[in-house]
Protein backbone atom coordinates (compact mmCIF):
# COMPACT_ATOMS: atom_id res chain seq x y z
CA UNK A 1 0.00 0.00 0.00
CA UNK A 2 1.34 3.31 -1.06
CA UNK A 3 2.31 5.92 2.02
CA UNK A 4 1.10 2.99 4.20
CA UNK A 5 2.87 4.79 7.30
CA UNK A 6 1.44 8.40 6.33
CA UNK A 7 -2.16 6.85 6.42
CA UNK A 8 -1.19 5.36 9.81
CA UNK A 9 -0.51 8.60 11.08
CA UNK A 10 -3.59 10.13 9.48
CA UNK A 11 -5.78 7.79 11.18
CA UNK A 12 -4.73 8.50 14.82
CA UNK A 13 -6.06 12.35 14.28
CA UNK A 14 -9.07 13.55 15.12
CA UNK A 15 -10.85 13.87 11.47
CA UNK A 16 -12.36 17.44 12.63
CA UNK A 17 -9.02 18.82 14.10
CA UNK A 18 -7.31 18.07 11.15
CA UNK A 19 -9.66 19.17 9.19
CA UNK A 20 -9.56 23.03 10.43
CA UNK A 21 -5.92 22.97 10.56
CA UNK A 22 -5.77 21.72 7.13
CA UNK A 23 -8.25 24.20 6.24
CA UNK A 24 -10.01 22.17 3.95
CA UNK A 25 -13.61 20.09 4.51
CA UNK A 26 -14.25 16.43 6.25
CA UNK A 27 -17.50 14.84 5.82
CA UNK A 28 -18.24 12.63 9.19
CA UNK A 29 -21.07 10.81 7.12
CA UNK A 30 -18.93 9.83 4.43
CA UNK A 31 -15.64 10.23 6.47
CA UNK A 32 -13.40 11.72 4.18
CA UNK A 33 -11.61 14.73 3.70
CA UNK A 34 -12.14 17.19 0.63
CA UNK A 35 -8.74 19.08 -0.48
CA UNK A 36 -7.65 21.32 -3.40
CA UNK A 37 -3.75 20.23 -4.28
CA UNK A 38 -2.96 22.40 -7.47
CA UNK A 39 -6.29 23.76 -8.15
CA UNK A 40 -7.75 20.07 -8.07
CA UNK A 41 -10.21 19.12 -6.16
CA UNK A 42 -9.63 15.57 -3.92
CA UNK A 43 -11.36 13.14 -1.98
CA UNK A 44 -9.24 11.39 0.95
CA UNK A 45 -11.08 8.34 2.43
CA UNK A 46 -9.09 7.03 5.26
CA UNK A 47 -10.77 3.81 5.55
CA UNK A 48 -10.43 2.92 1.94
CA UNK A 49 -6.85 4.27 2.32
CA UNK A 50 -7.48 5.93 -0.82
CA UNK A 51 -7.19 9.28 -2.71
CA UNK A 52 -9.29 10.08 -5.79
CA UNK A 53 -9.55 13.47 -7.83
CA UNK A 54 -12.80 14.70 -8.04
CA UNK A 55 -12.73 16.16 -11.47
CA UNK A 56 -15.94 14.64 -14.01
CA UNK A 57 -14.72 11.13 -15.11
CA UNK A 58 -16.20 7.91 -16.41
CA UNK A 59 -14.30 5.96 -13.95
CA UNK A 60 -12.99 6.93 -11.18
CA UNK A 61 -9.36 8.54 -10.98
CA UNK A 62 -6.97 7.72 -8.13
CA UNK A 63 -4.56 9.98 -7.29
CA UNK A 64 -0.71 9.27 -7.93
CA UNK A 65 1.58 8.06 -5.71
CA UNK A 66 3.45 11.31 -5.39
CA UNK A 67 -0.09 13.29 -5.01
CA UNK A 68 -1.30 11.24 -2.01
CA UNK A 69 2.50 11.63 -0.61
CA UNK A 70 1.80 15.40 -0.57
CA UNK A 71 -1.65 15.67 0.47
CA UNK A 72 -1.24 13.41 3.59
CA UNK A 73 1.88 14.82 4.72
CA UNK A 74 -0.25 17.96 4.63
CA UNK A 75 -3.26 16.56 6.67
CA UNK A 76 -0.88 14.86 9.30
CA UNK A 77 1.53 18.47 9.89
CA UNK A 78 -0.53 21.53 8.74
CA UNK A 79 -1.35 24.05 11.57
CA UNK A 80 -3.50 26.54 12.34
CA UNK A 81 -1.14 29.49 12.02
CA UNK A 82 -1.62 32.43 9.82
CA UNK A 83 0.53 33.38 7.17
CA UNK A 84 2.95 36.03 7.76
CA UNK A 85 2.72 37.66 3.88
CA UNK A 86 6.36 37.66 3.47
CA UNK A 87 7.82 35.98 0.36
CA UNK A 88 10.75 34.19 0.90
CA UNK A 89 13.28 31.70 -0.56
CA UNK A 90 14.26 28.39 0.14
CA UNK A 91 17.05 29.61 2.45
CA UNK A 92 14.69 31.19 4.82
CA UNK A 93 12.71 27.94 5.41
CA UNK A 94 13.56 26.48 8.39
CA UNK A 95 15.60 23.90 7.45
CA UNK A 96 15.49 24.92 3.80
CA UNK A 97 19.03 26.71 3.13
CA UNK A 98 20.76 22.75 3.06
CA UNK A 99 17.91 20.98 1.43
CA UNK A 100 17.05 22.13 -1.37
CA UNK A 101 20.34 22.07 -3.01
CA UNK A 102 21.88 18.73 -5.07
CA UNK A 103 18.95 15.88 -5.95
CA UNK A 104 16.61 18.16 -3.90
CA UNK A 105 16.97 21.27 -6.18
CA UNK A 106 14.05 22.90 -7.09
CA UNK A 107 12.83 22.53 -10.57
CA UNK A 108 13.23 26.25 -11.78
CA UNK A 109 15.25 25.07 -15.10
CA UNK A 110 12.07 23.55 -16.16
CA UNK A 111 10.46 27.01 -15.88
CA UNK A 112 13.13 28.78 -17.52
CA UNK A 113 13.34 26.92 -20.27
CA UNK A 114 9.13 27.22 -20.57
CA UNK A 115 8.87 30.72 -20.02
CA UNK A 116 12.40 32.43 -20.08
CA UNK A 117 11.82 33.83 -23.63
CA UNK A 118 8.20 35.00 -23.11
CA UNK A 119 7.27 35.31 -19.79
CA UNK A 120 3.84 36.85 -20.63
CA UNK A 121 3.27 33.12 -21.31
CA UNK A 122 2.87 32.50 -17.55
CA UNK A 123 0.40 35.59 -16.65
CA UNK A 124 -2.07 33.92 -19.05
CA UNK A 125 -2.50 30.82 -16.78
CA UNK A 126 -3.18 33.07 -13.66
CA UNK A 127 -7.16 32.49 -14.23
CA UNK A 128 -6.92 28.75 -15.11
CA UNK A 129 -4.79 28.39 -11.88
CA UNK A 130 -6.58 30.64 -9.28
CA UNK A 131 -3.95 32.59 -9.60
CA UNK A 132 -3.05 36.43 -8.47
CA UNK A 133 -0.58 38.16 -10.86
CA UNK A 134 2.28 39.59 -8.67
CA UNK A 135 4.77 42.57 -9.31
CA UNK A 136 8.14 40.42 -9.32
CA UNK A 137 10.27 40.07 -11.72
CA UNK A 138 8.94 40.13 -15.90
CA UNK A 139 6.05 37.72 -14.91
CA UNK A 140 4.89 36.35 -11.64
CA UNK A 141 2.12 34.96 -10.49
CA UNK A 142 0.80 33.15 -6.65
CA UNK A 143 -1.86 30.65 -6.32
CA UNK A 144 -2.27 28.15 -3.32
CA UNK A 145 -0.19 24.52 -3.67
CA UNK A 146 -2.37 23.52 -0.59
CA UNK A 147 -4.92 25.36 1.52
CA UNK A 148 -2.38 26.56 4.01
CA UNK A 149 1.05 26.62 1.15
CA UNK A 150 1.10 29.55 -1.55
CA UNK A 151 3.82 29.66 -4.05
CA UNK A 152 4.59 32.31 -5.89
CA UNK A 153 7.06 31.84 -9.56
CA UNK A 154 8.58 34.69 -10.86
CA UNK A 155 10.07 34.77 -14.59
CA UNK A 156 12.94 37.00 -15.61
CA UNK A 157 13.28 37.61 -19.52
CA UNK A 158 15.87 35.86 -21.61
CA UNK A 159 18.07 38.79 -23.14
CA UNK A 160 21.10 38.92 -24.70
CA UNK A 161 23.29 39.68 -21.71
CA UNK A 162 21.29 37.63 -18.92
CA UNK A 163 19.75 33.75 -19.38
CA UNK A 164 16.56 33.47 -18.26
CA UNK A 165 15.64 33.05 -14.54
CA UNK A 166 12.96 31.96 -12.44
CA UNK A 167 12.92 31.72 -8.63
CA UNK A 168 10.34 29.86 -6.21
CA UNK A 169 8.93 32.25 -3.22
CA UNK A 170 7.01 31.05 -0.43
CA UNK A 171 5.60 32.14 2.40
CA UNK A 172 7.49 32.00 5.67
CA UNK A 173 5.28 29.53 7.38
CA UNK A 174 5.67 26.61 4.49
CA UNK A 175 8.22 24.69 6.53
CA UNK A 176 5.18 24.40 9.09
CA UNK A 177 2.69 22.78 6.80
CA UNK A 178 4.89 20.45 5.27
CA UNK A 179 8.03 19.04 5.61
CA UNK A 180 10.94 20.14 3.41
CA UNK A 181 10.73 16.38 0.93
CA UNK A 182 7.10 16.96 0.82
CA UNK A 183 7.06 20.27 -0.23
CA UNK A 184 9.55 19.70 -2.65
CA UNK A 185 7.63 17.23 -4.16
CA UNK A 186 4.74 19.98 -4.24
CA UNK A 187 6.71 22.06 -6.10
CA UNK A 188 7.77 19.59 -8.87
CA UNK A 189 4.26 19.03 -9.49
CA UNK A 190 3.11 22.69 -9.05
CA UNK A 191 5.52 23.06 -11.94
CA UNK A 192 5.32 19.87 -14.28
CA UNK A 193 1.02 21.46 -14.34
CA UNK A 194 2.03 24.89 -14.75
CA UNK A 195 4.25 23.74 -18.24
CA UNK A 196 1.21 21.28 -18.77
CA UNK A 197 -1.18 24.38 -18.56
CA UNK A 198 0.51 26.11 -21.11
CA UNK A 199 0.66 23.30 -23.72
CA UNK A 200 -3.05 23.00 -23.38
CA UNK A 201 -3.53 27.22 -24.15
CA UNK A 202 -0.30 27.13 -26.59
Amino acid sequence: MANEDLWLQLSKLEPKLTAGRAKCLYNEQQRQYTITFINKQYLAKPDDKKIIITADAPVEQDASFLEQLCILAYLINAKDLPMTGRDVGTELLNGGQFFFRGPHALPTGQLEEAFGKNPERLLRLAERLNAEVCDFGDASIQFFILPRVPLTIVIWRQCDEFPARATFLFDQTAAEHLPLDALWTAVKLAAKALIQADAEVA
